[in-house]
């Protein structure tokens, strides 16, 4: 007779759990709150808030664990210059040795000219159809879409450019 209680409770149990899950089904998801343009170049949190947005929303294609972002820095000053040069060196390692299919590599910054200036330094020795079946998405003004497309489309990546 235990057996048949335990077995009556545990159906009833595994019933109201299904219920439950139905109804959490149901209901609408709460929406994240999309992340605004900071105003700061200078704030590189809210600028990867920003950005990070911009890229989970573009990731379809992508096969590998994750993207590898460059947050190119705005600016003008030493420092500015000297964090751009280096992170150039390195895209340009990278580039030059290739990047496997599947993967996605992000270019973004404060200042749009100045990332697309960095996309075309770093990919101008790059080996036509290097890049093929790599998602390159880079994220800037209108204006500077024709610079980074031409610098790009030698090396059969796919490119994205999303509007910011």
């Amino acid at each position: 007779m235990y057996k048949y209680a335990l077995l009556a409770a545990i159906a009833i149990t595994g019933i109201t759990a299904c219920s439950q899950q139905d109804e959490s089904a149901q209901q609408p998801t709460e929406q994240v709150a999309a992340v605004t343009k900071p105003t700061d170049p200078n704030d590189s949190k809210a600028w990867n808030a920003y950005l990070g947005q911009i890229v989970q929303k573009n990731m379809q294609g992508m096969t590998a664990d994750r993207p590898f972002p460059y947050l190119v820095p705005g600016g003008d000053t030493e420092d500015a210059n000297a964090l751009r040069q280096r992170q150039l060196e390195q895209v340009q390692d990278t580039v030059a040795r290739g990047v496997l299919p599947g993967n996605m590599l992000v270019f973004a910054g404060p200042d749009s000219a100045k990332t697309s200036e960095f996309v075309t330094d770093a990919f101008k020795d790059a080996k036509a159809g290097s890049f093929k079946d790599v998602i390159v998405l880079v994220i800037g003004d209108a204006g500077d879409k024709d610079k980074v497309t031409a610098a790009l489309q030698p090396t059969g990546a796919t490119i994205r450019y999303v509007n910011m």
